[in-house]
């Protein structure tokens, strides 16, 4: 596994407990990895999705998940928050750690992880409710009541997601009335307002118009020297824009039981993913001639 190359400061490790509870302190090792995931396969029932896949994902990087349709990239990417849990019949083999805390310890709350490790989706879905009011929904469910607080992480989260200008004086409008990119931001802006430590985004662009997707990737950069970002994209182009290392899945197909499951095939950084790719299929997907 190819080392950061930012100097590693060593700080304390968190104990499984420090996922136990919702507003347990976020552990920081600067430079270091955020997530090791060792050996993980996922599974619909008896179905297996995605199987054996090992990487780091290291800290204020972006990290690009590429590859055909089918592949399990967002299966993977789902892991990292739990969200396969809500899928009955779900469930993970492997290790998956966060901060050298299991996520699947039998001892951590799930609404813990998803408070730490935000997720925004393919599609912009803001709530029938105002932009205020969308922004403010994350603290106020977390106990937040105070309206100067709220004023502030409200203001505070759409600056961070590059929306404030816009909005600032229409704050009580629906925000089912914005454009979608406005809407995607303002999704991002929701998700920034619980104060996560990682942002997974599941083709956050797929749906938005090349303005749109330029906006979204410039807050993309901006954002990633406060937090840690995971991208599932089909844009090759944008993986390279925008991503420090590159994940390239694939389907490996048992043609004696006709089934298809998601394989990481190359991990690295993005220039060498797209410019020296190790495996053939990686170059051969890069380079246009597989789909």
């Amino acid at each position: 596994m190819e080392q950061p190359e930012q100097n590693v400061v060593k700080t304390a490790l968190p104990k499984p407990a420090a996922l136990q509870q919702p507003d347990a302190p976020v552990y920081d090792t600067p430079g270091g990895s955020v997530f090791d995931a060792k050996n993980v396969s996922c599974y619909y029932g008896s179905f297996r999705a995605v199987t054996d896949v090992s990487l780091s994902i290291y800290q204020n990087e972006i990290t690009a998940f590429i590859g055909p349709s089918g592949c399990g990239k967002t299966t993977v990417l789902r892991t990292l928050n739990r969200m396969n849990d809500l899928i009955p019949g779900a469930h993970v083999e492997g290790e998956v750690h966060y901060r050298g805390a299991s996520l699947y310890a039998k001892d951590v709350s799930p609404i813990a992880v998803r408070r730490r490790i935000g997720m925004v989706f393919q599609k912009p879905n803001p709530f029938p409710k105002s932009i205020y009011d969308n922004v403010a929904y994350g603290p106020r469910i977390n106990g937040q009541r105070n309206k100067a607080k709220l004023d502030e992480i409200v203001e505070k989260s759409l600056r961070g997601a590059a929306l404030w200008d816009e909005v600032k004086d229409r704050l009580n409008n629906s925000g089912l009335g914005l454009s979608g990119g406005q809407a995607q931001r303002l999704c991002i802006a929701r998700t920034l307002a619980v104060e996560p430590d990682v942002v997974l985004m599941d083709e956050p662009c797929s749906a938005l118009d090349p303005i749109a997707t330029g906006a979204i990737e410039d807050l993309m950069r901006e954002i990633k020297q406060r937090y840690t970002i995971v991208i599932v994209t089909h844009n090759m182009q944008q993986a390279t824009r925008v991503s420090d290392r590159t994940a390239f899945y694939s389907v490996l197909r048992n043609e004696e039981s006709d089934t298809r499951t998601g394989v990481l095939v190359e991990y690295g950084r993005t220039q060498q993913i797209f410019e020296d790719p190790h495996d053939p299929r990686t170059q051969a997907y890069v380079t246009g001639r597989v789909g």
